[in-house]
């Protein structure tokens, strides 16, 4: 049975532009959320800075609000402390493919049981338009006014280089696909990221609602996410060549970073076992 989805919905002021693409990520949320019969205090939702870190304010679950390009690292520690939690991940694509990069690259490692999901509209919206790493080769911006020089960053064929375990790409226009894809990664055991097209509509003049929707495809029913080779061509496929969506990669035998530790394995988590002083006082005995 379903949660009622109306105890996800949040009294705070929303800041996004109208017609922001972020309005369907929210929406998606939610739909996964009472769809994946979750209450509110069983998630915990993560962000750095920027327009898709606005999003545990517009959502009623727990949340934290970090620095730019860090939040995988508190969702890391959240994840060590309380293993039952469900947590995600919600970020732009300059918070977790430019500041945030280190981050993404060694969690990807270590198959942190979390899900990413990186609201890409190629662009910095919160600080008024300049390119951002998946930002079109060619393209002028508020800041590069000849254009940008540099090739864009591939985030689906990046993770899929470093062992990521579950890869998937959606499209903010599509609340059913998105979340569809949302309870998908929350199912998998380890990193899952979801890279999301979502228009800017005021910084973003080239990739429009239109322009996605114009070169978006769903892989059908045939298209087996668990042949890696396969998955790569899928992953370099972008443009008028069409842009596929759904999950590019998954590896369904992973074993996430929880699980390979048995201290975390077979305990209760961290959060609901007792400790005393007399512990601490054992532990700092152990250095001297």
């Amino acid at each position: 049975m379903a949660t009622d989805i109306k105890l996800f919905n949040s009294n705070d002021e929303n800041a996004w532009c109208p017609g922001c693409g972020n309005f369907g990520i929210l929406n998606s949320l939610k739909k996964a959320f009472s769809e994946a019969n979750l209450k509110p205090h069983q998630i915990l939702l993560c962000s750095g800075i920027g327009q898709a870190a606005k999003t545990p304010h517009y959502i009623n679950v727990n949340g934290f609000n970090g620095l730019h390009g860090r939040a995988l690292p508190p969702a890391l520690g959240a994840n060590i402390a309380n293993k039952d939690l469900k947590i995600v991940v919600t970020s732009g694509d300059g918070d977790t493919y430019g500041e945030g990069g280190n981050h993404f690259i060694h969690n990807i490692r270590r198959n942190i049981d979390i899900t990413h999901l990186v609201h890409d509209n190629q662009i910095y919206g919160l600080t008024k338009g300049q390119g951002s790493p998946t930002t079109a080769k060619g393209q002028v911006t508020s800041m590069q006014l000849d254009g940008v020089r540099v090739d864009p960053f591939n985030p689906i064929a990046t993770a899929m280089t470093m062992g990521a375990t579950f890869v998937a790409r959606s499209f903010s226009g599509d609340v059913n696909h998105l979340s569809e894809m949302i309870q998908k990664a929350m199912e998998h055991k380890g990193y899952a990221l979801i890279d999301i097209l979502q228009p800017c509509v005021t910084f973003n003049k080239v990739n429009t609602f239109k322009w996605y929707k114009d070169r978006v495809y769903k892989l059908d029913e045939n298209y087996d996410p668990t042949d890696k080779d396969q998955a790569f061509k899928k992953a370099n496929e972008w443009g008028d060549d069409g842009i596929p969506l759904g999950i590019i990669y998954q590896d369904k035998e992973a074993i996430s970073f929880n699980d390979r530790i048995p201290q975390i394995r077979d305990n209760k988590p961290l959060v609901d076992r007792e400790w005393s002083p007399k512990d601490a006082s054992k532990f700092m005995e152990d250095f001297r």
